[in-house]
């Protein structure tokens, strides 16, 4: 009975051990952030509409996320073939182009699968006043993948931090088969 005992607390303390060391660190948490309630993301917005809860396809026909309760709401749209990413700031309104001024002219594009960050350097939209941009662009390889991308848009502007989320839903040529 004594040799089944320390055999069975040797072998819980091994499996203990073992997932201990497979647990993974969380990532550290983003700074807190202006964002929107959680909302339901089951709306369709018809063809070549993207989705996102209540939201239609932005301007640029692209996915739509809350900044700061809906003061703010980015538009996140991709080329593919430029493996480029652009996100317009758009007013309240979901249309109007916001001009903002971010504290280092950039916002930050974090993509949740494949995992990777694409930081978006400000190129404002003709009439924009100096150092304040609606419209900011960036490229990375990942984003010559076709695929549905979602994750979060992020930025300082003039002092207050903002985040959405996002998440691409299936629409004409990219559609899955």
């Amino acid at each position: 009975m004594k040799l089944f005992s320390m055999h069975t607390t040797a072998l819980l303390t091994a499996c203990l051990l073992a997932a201990a060391g497979c647990q993974q660190q969380a990532p550290a948490p983003a700074p807190e952030a202006k964002t929107a309630p959680a909302e339901s993301k089951d709306h369709d917005h018809g063809e070549g509409g993207h989705t996102h809860g209540g939201h239609g396809a932005g301007p640029h026909e692209g996915t739509l996320a809350d900044w700061g309760g809906g003061k703010y709401h980015v538009e996140f749209t991709v080329d593919h073939d430029k493996k480029e990413a652009t996100i317009y700031v758009l007013g309240s309104d979901e249309k109007t182009p916001a001009p903002v001024k971010t504290a280092d002219g950039k916002l930050l594009l974090s993509i949740a699968e494949p995992a990777f960050q694409v930081e978006l350097a400000a190129s404002p939209l003709e009439g924009e006043a100096e150092g304040m941009a609606s419209r900011f662009v960036g490229t990375h390889d990942n984003l010559g993948i076709v695929r549905e991308f979602a994750g979060t848009i992020s930025g300082d502007v003039e002092g207050t931090p903002y985040a959405g989320e996002f998440k691409e839903e299936p629409h004409g040529e990219h559609e899955h088969k």
